[in-house]
């Protein structure tokens, strides 16, 4: 059977020519080639390669997302391709010990060569940190500038036009104020589900004061933390004080989204809730290994230039480390944690909220 479809040849399909000759290395230019140069560009454009893939995905995520009405059938294909994107970043990660086998003196044999250039000034990256929902407020400012200032004009003015989108953050806060199960009649799992961690926290606190190899400080110490975590603990079930530690910073998403959160991660072996809880899991995969890249990244940087300004001007090293914990995203869920108890301890739930959560069925004969 003849094809439908012409003829194509992998060379021009993959447009190899304008790849493999898009690397113009600036130590051959002014007549001193350095040998590892070309590897530091090659890297480079893959990185860059990556992002697209990585804005590819997002972009598809945020089109289900940002609709009216998010279908549920298509969850999975939300997480799927959000799998996709950490296996993405698992991939940028270990390029960073391919380029790590550049020397610092290698890489001092071209980098004069390169200022200002900067990755601050990957354009495709702060776009995909501005999908994600990473927002201008909660950056860390670029030597003292808005971190638009590293790009062009055209560049800058589409990030601004982009942070007026939808996000992943938002979109996913807003996801979750429409969970269900949330204010069953006739229940009140929240007072229940405070009484249960009351008692854990009070088993805490009497294992740490009669642990017999714990001395008076590390005692103190531990108590103290425990404190801190009920106080924490206190704030979900009061908006008013939620709402003072949101503003404070310790807390992104909405007093009811954090609820939904919480009740779907202990919840979790429902089977309705199977689902939502890998969507949920796929994003604090995605924030960790964003950290984890920005904190290889930053090491790198001590590694390559010791405590130098970098080719665009920061602070190196310095700028990075900061960034690492300053710029994650979905630490709200992470958090959760805190207020887990065991499954044996948890609130019993309602007969008919346990049937809505499990998938029943019924078969009527003729």
């Amino acid at each position: 059977m003849a094809n439908e479809y012409p003829p194509v040849h992998y060379h021009e399909y993959l447009g190899l020519d304008r790849i493999l000759n898009a690397q113009s290395p600036k130590s051959h230019e002014y007549g001193n080639p350095a040998h590892d140069e070309m590897l530091f560009i090659i890297v480079h454009q893959v990185y860059e390669l990556w992002f697209k893939q990585l804005l590819h995905e997002a972009n598809s995520v945020l089109r289900i997302f940002a609709a009216e009405r998010v279908q549920e059938k298509e969850m999975g294909l939300v997480v799927h391709r959000l799998d996709r994107m950490s296996e993405i970043l698992k991939l940028l990660i270990d390029q960073i010990r391919i380029l790590e086998t550049m020397t610092p003196l290698d890489f001092l044999e071209f980098r004069d060569m390169l200022f200002p250039a900067s990755g601050f000034q990957s354009f495709q990256f702060r776009q995909f940190e501005v999908r994600l929902g990473l927002k201008r407020d909660n950056r860390l400012q670029f030597n003292s500038k808005p971190y638009t200032s590293a790009l062009t004009p055209d560049q800058a003015r589409a990030i601004d036009l982009l942070e007026k989108q939808p996000n992943l953050f938002d979109c996913l806060d807003r996801w979750l104020e429409r969970t269900p199960f949330l204010n069953v009649a006739g229940f009140d799992f929240w007072q229940s589900y405070k009484k249960s961690v009351m008692a854990m926290f009070v088993r805490d606190k009497n294992y740490v004061t009669q642990h017999p190899s714990l001395g008076e400080e590390d005692k103190r110490r531990n108590l103290e933390i425990m404190t801190k975590s009920e106080e924490a603990f206190q704030s979900l079930f009061d908006e008013q004080t939620f709402e003072k530690a949101r503003t404070q910073g310790q807390w992104r998403l909405s007093f009811k989204s954090v609820h939904a959160a919480l009740f779907i991660q202990i919840y979790r072996d429902q089977p309705v809730l199977q689902l939502p809880f890998r969507l949920l899991t796929a994003l604090i995969d995605l924030d960790e290994l964003m950290t984890n890249w920005r904190y290889r990244h930053a090491l790198m940087a001590k590694r390559m230039l010791g405590t130098k300004i970098g080719t665009g001007g920061s602070s190196g090293y310095d700028y990075l480390k900061a960034s690492t914990e300053l710029h994650r995203l979905f630490s709200d869920l992470n958090q959760l944690t805190t207020f887990f108890i065991s499954r044996s301890k948890l609130p019993e739930l309602p007969e008919d909220v346990e049937r809505e959560l499990g998938f029943y069925y019924s078969t009527k004969g003729s």
